[in-house]
């Protein structure tokens, strides 16, 4: 079998070689094909943090992936127009910067993830779950009724945002930037899982009971992995609204937070590369089946079902011969 270094580094290197290739056969649609991976890759490697390693099953990331874009599309908007955003009680205008929308992003996040957490983290289990939905659905409905930034029509953008000293309306440029965003997210995750925090985490997800008694609380060290979870996936949603230059309620909806659980699931759940490989193969398999059906969903179910009946440490589970989990 492979070793599980020898998969992650070909993980790693395959979206690079693959816009490569494809800029030299001047082919840009497989370009921006590579970038939504590499975005999705990241808001996956943000929910495994709560899942793989905390065991937390959140079926509500959405929530922050579309605060995220949200973020994005708003600042931008009011660039474009030329409207302040806010007026009292001091001038706050819009903006086309990358860096101050993905600051600005982040922060959205983490604090509705403080707020989510702090809350949903009273309960386990199914009620979890159900809990995590529910503020996904109730942020989708809020959007929904905003008409200010489109309601249910969403929000379009005409230009992409701009970073310092590259073009991003060039496809290889966006996606080094959203290349070299997943690559911090990916050290993050790795450094974080390693950590003292990491283990007191792991430890948490393994019994909390021995946790409280060596005078941890596992109620805190689950929101903080939490909040930084959620921080993540929101600066992917920045990334991705800015990638398609339109934000809507979709990005809210609780599909796309199933979405994200199947990244973990085909991937490897716990694994530091499973949410790449996973987005990866599931970005794949929407352009392959998607233009042969349009029910390809169907095929993904079946894919599913067998990676999680005889594959259970996913895709790099099965090409490494481990079935834990093992960076």
């Amino acid at each position: 079998m492979i070793s599980e270094r020898t998969v992650n580094i070909f993980l790693f290197a395959l979206l690079p070689v693959t816009v490569l290739a494809a800029w030299l056969l001047d082919e840009p649609f497989i370009i921006t094909l590579a970038t939504k991976a590499a975005i999705l890759a990241l808001a996956g490697v943000g929910l495994n943090i709560a899942l793989g390693l905390g065991g937390l099953v959140s079926f509500g990331h959405a929530a922050f992936f579309g605060l995220g874009g949200y973020a994005m599309g708003i600042l931008a908007s009011h660039a474009q127009s030329y409207a302040p955003l806010m007026e009292v009680p001091f001038l706050i205008e819009g903006t086309k910067s990358m860096p101050v929308i993905w600051l600005v992003a982040l922060v959205t996040s983490a604090l509705a993830a403080l707020a989510i957490g702090a809350l949903s983290l009273r309960t386990s289990g199914v009620y979890f779950i159900m809990v995590t939905l529910a503020f996904g659905q109730m942020l989708y409905y809020f959007a929904i009724s905003w008409p200010a930034y489109g309601g249910e029509d969403g929000l379009s953008i005409y230009v992409r945002n701009g970073f310092p000293g590259l073009n991003t309306l060039d496809p290889v440029q966006f996606f080094l930037i959203a290349f070299a965003v997943l690559t911090v997210g990916i050290f993050l995750a790795w450094r974080l899982a390693r950590s003292a925090f990491g283990l007191a985490l792991s430890a948490a997800r393994q019994n909390a009971e021995r946790v409280e008694t060596v005078g941890l609380g596992p109620y805190r060290i689950r929101l903080v992995a939490f909040v930084i979870s959620g921080a993540m996936t929101g600066l992917a949603g920045a990334l991705f609204a800015d990638l398609n230059r339109f934000v809507s309620p979709t990005m809210f909806s609780w599909h796309l937070s199933g979405e994200l659980i199947v990244f973990c699931i085909l991937g490897g759940v716990g694994r530091l590369y499973g949410p790449v490989a996973g987005a990866m193969l599931y970005v794949l398999l929407e352009h392959v089946l998607g233009g042969l059906s349009a029910y390809w969903h169907i095929y993904l179910g079946l894919l599913l079902l067998l990676v999680v009946l005889f594959a259970r440490g996913g895709l790099i589970g099965l090409l490494s011969g481990r079935e834990v989990a093992h960076e």
